[in-house]
């Protein structure tokens, strides 16, 4: 029976809501960990209790999970069980009343421009060969140019980027499609990317081959490069460029990408627009890094600012 109730509720997200497969894939997993500390206790889903879903919060704090990953997992919850008392599996709606730790709202890790002009240039020289060389550069200029999602950019097809397109079709979460502006740059690392793409795509079909609709294909299930794959790419780049990987991802590339763009003048609605985000609440939390940097900036750079480690002008001891 839980299998059947859990397999039902994630179709129901993916058809209701044309939820990404990670996002259903996260709350499978979400919900199968619940599942499991229930049947530690004898009890399932059909009859798990308030007090049960309050004992597993309490467990995921025991086992050291962070705040957000709590929330995530009481969001799961409550929307598993409205699901089940609006089909009739329940007469009753364990979680409705629920109310646990509030999503902690972190800053995005910040690159500087000059970090990202280093990471750019590392791009350049990273492969075993010219075409991987080629595709490195590509891909780490469409991330920084237009801030798309990891899944988003190792999915692109390959129809977007022909004609030497000036903007380019993204399909983002939800299904939703939006316009993102290309670079001079990444214009050009494109152009030179799909020479080499669709020389090896002709020399591929010469031995029968199927040609590939991805932009970067690859000979995995998805056809095409993988997220993980290109992470780990991306932290050899920050070792390259002498940047420390814990601080260096796609993600913070995307943050880097919003951040600049504020801190240029860009308007946050346009930012918005171009991050696919679907409220711009998620947006403002790029107001908070750059008034960040600008409030360290006044406090570092300006001439009135207190002199660090109580030293006065020339050099010497005011203590």
């Amino acid at each position: 029976m839980a299998h059947a109730w859990l397999a039902q509720f994630l179709e129901a997200i993916r058809a209701e809501r044309d939820a990404a497969a990670n996002t259903v894939l996260a709350y499978a997993r979400d919900l199968q960990d619940f599942a499991e500390f229930l049947a530690a206790g004898g009890a399932g889903y059909a009859t798990a209790t308030r007090a049960d879903i309050e004992a597993y919060l309490v467990d995921l704090d025991n086992r050291g999970m962070a705040q957000a990953t709590r929330a995530r997992r009481l969001s799961a919850i409550r929307q598993f069980y409205r699901f089940a008392f609006l089909e009739g599996w329940r007469r009753d709606d364990p979680g409705a009343l629920l109310k646990g730790p509030r999503r902690a709202r972190s800053l995005p890790g910040a690159l500087s421009e000059a970090d990202v002009d280093r990471l750019l240039a590392a791009a350049e020289t990273y492969g075993r060969n010219r075409a991987e060389r080629l595709r490195t550069a590509c891909l780490m200029q469409l991330l920084y140019a237009t801030g798309l999602r990891v899944s988003e950019l190792v999915a692109l097809p390959v129809a977007a980027a022909r004609g030497d397109p000036r903007m380019i079709l993204v399909r983002g979460k939800g299904g939703r499609e939006r316009m993102v502006p290309l670079s001079a740059p990444a214009r050009r690392a494109l152009a030179a990317w799909l020479a080499a793409r669709d020389a090896a795509e002709d020399a591929s079909a010469r031995e029968g081959a199927p040609p590939s609709a991805f932009l970067f294909p690859a000979r995995g299930r998805r056809g095409h490069l993988s997220r993980e794959s290109f992470f780990l790419t991306v932290k050899s780049l920050a070792r390259l460029a002498d940047l420390p990987p814990e601080s260096v991802s796609p993600h913070v590339l995307r943050h880097a990408f919003a951040t600049h763009l504020l801190a240029h003048g860009a308007d946050l609605r346009v930012i918005q627009t171009l991050l696919g985000h679907v409220s711009i609440a998620t947006t403002e939390v790029y107001t908070h890094v750059l008034d960040a940097r600008l409030k360290a900036l006044v406090l570092e750079r300006h001439p009135l600012a207190e002199p660090a480690c109580g030293l006065d002008e020339a050099g010497s001891s005011t203590a």
